[in-house]
């Protein structure tokens, strides 16, 4: 987990193993470059697991962390993430995001299942398999819930599915195409995107699927909304100046206001949980790049290669974005640090993994 974000180096520990601060001899540690270290031991009774460690600032020589991390369903990886989070918010001052989950869609052939795994990609439970696609997941802001758009019935058709007991619902299935669901901060309502009334438009739904009204009245095409942190603004992708660009407008209603400009096309826009700006996908002489842009200045900043990349989304400490990408032909998912310094590809199962979206910040089941 720690070394995922590139703020760490891991030193070898070389067959010392003080699982105490009383054995801890400082001095030695220090020669090795350690600033601090983490100790500690693990218990296994019938049906828990204690896992008890101490966080040391090798310099200073003073213990900055001590505590029991527990799970009582013996979830290893589960006590693993919150112990890297503990240590990740001791060492920063940011919040780590090892205990979150993430969703994707993974394609095998004409297999399409939608997977729910943990923030380093392992640990996968499938919620669907179907032999037809399934595009643009979306958590709902307490995690319990995942809307997506399915064309299982020939057209696309938006339902929420609740990850406790798998059961779903329609939310929305209406003539034409229903797409691109996206939950408000609060969870009370989504934007979602019908063509019902002939070009793509963005609607507000309730959960239950009820209260439709339409927010967005341009020419073009208008999709891929996505509410500000604190539910005052949408962000959407529109062709309505002639080509992809990204435009805000306010929730409750309003002129819309493109800012993206230049050269290339602009997708998928993502606020960053801070409110600040945005991530999205940037397309110029056909290659797909992720950006972010900063609402005060507007400024763009590419943070990536470019090539196949698409559907970015910010951890929820903003630190790490999440997007589609390619390798040796198949669809990957892959993270870069929000400067742009730190580039990792995620390991998952066989096919191709596509439409990923990083889950919110919850409290795991370890304690």
């Amino acid at each position: 987990d720690l070394t995922r974000t590139g703020l760490f180096r891991l030193i070898d520990a070389a067959g010392k193993s003080p699982h105490d601060a009383s054995k801890v001899n400082y001095a030695d540690w220090q020669s090795r470059g350690a600033e601090a270290l983490a100790i500690g031991n693990v218990t296994v009774a019938a049906k828990r697991i204690d896992a008890k460690f101490q966080l040391l600032d090798a310099v200073k020589q003073t213990v900055l962390v001590a505590q029991v991390v527990s799970s009582t369903d013996r979830q290893l990886r589960a006590i693993g993430h919150r112990v890297a989070d503990l240590i990740y918010e001791k060492l920063t001052g940011d919040k780590g995001v090892f205990s979150t989950r993430i969703a994707y869609v993974n394609r095998q052939g004409k297999k399409f299942r939608l997977v729910v795994a943990d923030s380093d990609g392992q640990n996968e439970q499938v919620l669907l398999t179907q032999n037809a696609p399934i595009i643009s997941p979306a958590w709902s802001p307490d995690g319990s819930s995942l809307s997506y758009v399915s064309f299982e019935t020939g057209h696309a058709v938006v339902y929420v599915q609740s990850l406790h007991n798998s059961q779903r619902k329609v939310l929305a299935d209406f003539r034409g195409s229903n797409s691109a669901p996206a939950w408000s901060p609060q969870g009370d309502q989504l934007a979602i995107v019908l063509s019902r009334d002939g070009s793509s438009q963005i609607y507000f739904v309730s959960p239950e699927g009820k209260d439709l009204r339409r927010v967005t009245s341009g020419g073009g095409i208008d999709t891929e909304p996505n509410f500000s942190p604190d539910g005052q603004w949408l962000l959407f992708t529109s062709d309505r100046g002639g080509n992809p660009q990204v435009y805000r407008m306010p929730a409750n209603g309003g002129a819309a206001q493109r800012i993206t400009y230049g050269d290339g096309n602009n997708y998928s826009p993502r606020y960053s949980p801070d409110g600040k700006g945005f991530v999205f996908a940037h397309q110029v002489k056909g290659k797909f790049y992720i950006a972010t842009q900063d609402f005060q200045t507007g400024q763009m900043e590419i943070l990536t290669e470019g090539g196949w990349e698409k559907k970015p989304s910010f951890s929820p400490n903003g630190k790490l974005i999440m997007y589609a990408s390619e390798a040796g032909g198949r669809g990957i998912l892959a993270t870069v640090s929000s400067d742009g310094r730190v580039k990792q590809k995620m390991s998952t199962t066989s096919g191709d993994a596509r439409e990923p979206i990083w889950g919110p910040q919850l409290q795991g089941n370890a304690d």
